[in-house]
């Protein structure tokens, strides 16, 4: 497979070849599913927080005695079985992320990848460059890829020492930057136009061919 490289002007700047472990790659559904449920759970905060019995106020004392109250047994105020007590089984402060296999991530990203192009949704720009960090330079860019601002998702990928590109986009609804070493199967099912420069997706085909 080879596919054309544009300039920012949507103009042919030459072609590039897809390596065919990446252009011929199946599309396994499961396995993206398995990718996608890896990265939001490494993205959840974990923060929720209950107090047990022990960590509430008050219920040092027995509220009444044991026997010939009428009332049932109670030992503290503290108890889940009353107002303003701990919470039974609560959550708690936790890492919600799990390991995943790399193998398994390069062949869902290849996979993701293979079905992206086949779709003609991945476009390799010869530099993702402008000379000035205004978002006007990126309105100029979505003109000429007949891009609709605010509606399409579209996802930028280069590297991270780019700062004008990523200043200029950001401003933009429904557009995002990252750097390649963040490249994951979330944005790319996420985001309907992906846009490579030339030199991310020479270094992305050679982790992902590996």
């Amino acid at each position: 497979m080879k596919l054309e490289i544009k300039t920012l002007e949507n103009q042919n700047a030459g072609y590039m070849e897809i390596n065919d472990i990446i252009a011929e790659a199946k599309f396994n559904k499961a396995l993206i599913w398995e990718a996608i449920n890896n990265y939001l759970a490494g993205k959840r905060r974990g923060t929720a927080c209950t107090k047990t019995r022990g960590e509430v106020s008050g219920g040092g004392k027995k509220p009444w005695k044991q026997k010939h109250t009428g009332r049932a047994r109670s030992g503290s105020t503290r108890s889940p079985l009353w107002r303003h007590g701990g919470t039974t089984f609560g959550p708690k402060p936790r890492d919600y992320s799990y390991p995943f296999p790399r193998k398994k991530r390069i062949r869902a990203l290849r996979s993701i990848l293979s079905y992206k192009l086949k779709e003609g949704n991945v476009c390799i720009i010869d530099k993702l460059i402008f000379e000035q960090a205004k978002t006007k330079e990126a309105v100029k860019f979505y003109k000429s890829f007949n891009l609709i601002s605010g509606i399409q998702k579209v996802l930028f990928v280069d590297f991270r020492e780019n700062s004008n590109f990523y200043l200029a986009v950001r401003n933009i609804p429904r557009a995002k930057f990252i750097p390649i070493s963040y490249l994951n199967v979330y944005d790319l099912v996420n985001c309907k136009k992906i846009f490579f420069s030339k030199a991310a997706f020479e270094k992305i085909q050679e982790m992902l061919v590996k």
